[in-house]
């Protein structure tokens, strides 16, 4: 994976086991993963409550009236290629931080998440009208292939000088559209550490007059893709029957149970969308988290689960001969570690300390296996005890905050409404009256 310049060299290798971090308060927690990582006193409080000032995100957007804050937890026990990583998710639903953990741990005992990624690799397309030839003006463009890419180059010494650039251009013709024949040119760009919708954009402003006069047509839109299909990460993970056995289900049924519904995913769009929505749930905070743009990410994971025809599962799960369940997760993946909030936020700053991934390409990997962390447990949960038990658990703290609950009030609350499998706001101020009194 290339290396990130802005990032540093790579401190002390951490333990990603951090025991009983849940029934710490969110200072000590803070301070266990201080002590494990490189995060020093500053970063560190930039998780405090208000540390984005409204001047700095004056800066960030238009008409702004304030923040807006997310809760920011840790998944731990994660092993990806041999390293241990503490993963900062940004997310406002329960249980996806603890099942994600719990999900690493047991993957961590069968050797932890294997990944690999491509190239940091996107695309930019220039749209081209009023071209009646177009294949022969596809030809014409291809053929001038070479001095487009330098005109693209030019524009950006410091993506060169870093190794990136543009290294290629393609030409995609629709001879039939609602305003005519149209071309497609786009331009192929290595953008290494950043997420490169700057550079690709300003690439293709740049080529736009040339391509004009070599296909004699008008130049419209120029932008990038947030179809990254040529910036893949791969996660993968092979879990023994043992090691999924719960106190109701042996391992083998549990493994053939995710198998059975990611099978239903994979054959329904309505349940795909779910099964997706679920590995997303793993992917996303930890893209808002990094500063990164999790609308592209979203977008990019949907047209890829379509590139079939057909809406289907991102994810596989199969049992292998020597009856391991075997889980991939294979989509684009357009993160960056430069540019953008990732450098501007001071809880993203921190939040990649955390991480300390090297380059975008790790981040992408870490990220993914994420998603395939968080997957593993949702089936999990659906091919043994239904989604609800855990998820309705941990959102009962959710409903004893709504009621009214405080400080010590809300675990206790919390844990009534779970033992009464009653998850109600007006059952939860029936218990909060009474323990008042």
């Amino acid at each position: 994976m290339a290396g990130g310049p802005e990032v540093g060299k790579r401190p002390r290798q951490i333990n990603s086991r951090l025991e009983n971090l849940r029934n710490l308060s969110p200072a000590q927690r803070l301070g266990r993963v201080t002590e494990a990582t490189s995060l020093g006193e500053v970063e560190s409080k930039a998780f405090s409550a208000g540390t984005l000032p409204v001047e700095l995100a004056n800066g960030m957007i238009e008409n702004v009236i304030g923040t807006f804050e997310l809760p920011v937890g840790i998944a731990t026990n994660f092993t990806v290629n041999g390293r241990d990583y503490l993963v900062p998710m940004a997310i406002e639903e329960p249980s996806v931080v603890a099942a994600a953990s719990y999900m690493a741990r047991i993957a961590r005992k069968c050797g932890g998440f294997h990944t690999s990624s491509t190239g940091p690799i996107m695309r930019a397309q220039v749209q081209v009208l009023g071209v009646t030839d177009v294949h022969g003006a596809r030809a014409r463009v291809l053929k001038e292939r070479s001095g487009i890419i330098e005109a693209a180059n030019a524009r950006d010494k410091v993506l060169i000088s870093l190794g990136g650039g543009c290294r290629d251009i393609e030409v995609h013709i629709f001879e039939e559209t609602p305003v005519g024949p149209m071309l497609a040119v786009h331009l192929i760009v290595d953008v290494r550490d950043a997420m490169g919708a700057n550079t690709v954009n300003t690439m293709a402003e740049t080529v736009a007059p040339i391509v004009e006069r070599i296909t004699g047509g008008t130049v419209r839109l120029r932008i990038l893709s947030n179809y990254a299909d040529l910036r893949i990460a791969r996660a993968m993970v092979s879990v023994t029957p043992e090691a999924l056995n719960t106190d109701e289900y042996s391992g083998e049924r549990v493994a053939r149970g995710i198998v059975e519904a990611c099978a239903f995913a994979i054959v329904d769009p309505y349940r795909a969308a779910t099964h997706n929505k679920g590995i997303m749930n793993g992917v996303d905070p930890v893209v808002v988290a990094t500063g990164n743009d999790w609308r592209a990410i979203e977008a990019g994971a949907h047209v890829w689960a379509s590139r079939s025809g057909r809406y289907t599962s991102l994810s596989n799960w199969e049992i292998d001969n020597k009856g391991n369940l075997v889980g991939t997760l294979e989509m684009p993946m357009a993160l960056g570690l430069v540019g953008g909030a990732t450098k501007t936020h001071p809880a993203a700053r921190a939040a990649l300390k955390i991480l300390n991934v090297q380059s975008a390409q790790e981040l992408a990997e870490v990220t993914v296996a994420v998603g395939l962390a968080q997957n593993m447990g949702a089936l999990r949960a659906l091919a043994t005890e239904g989604i609800q038990k855990g998820h309705m658990a941990l959102h009962a703290r959710n409903i004893a905050i709504v009621a009214g609950a405080e400080g010590d009030e809300i675990e206790k609350v919390a844990a009534a409404l779970a033992a009464d499998h009653d998850v109600r706001v007006d059952r939860a101020r029936e218990v909060l009256e009474k323990l008042r009194s």
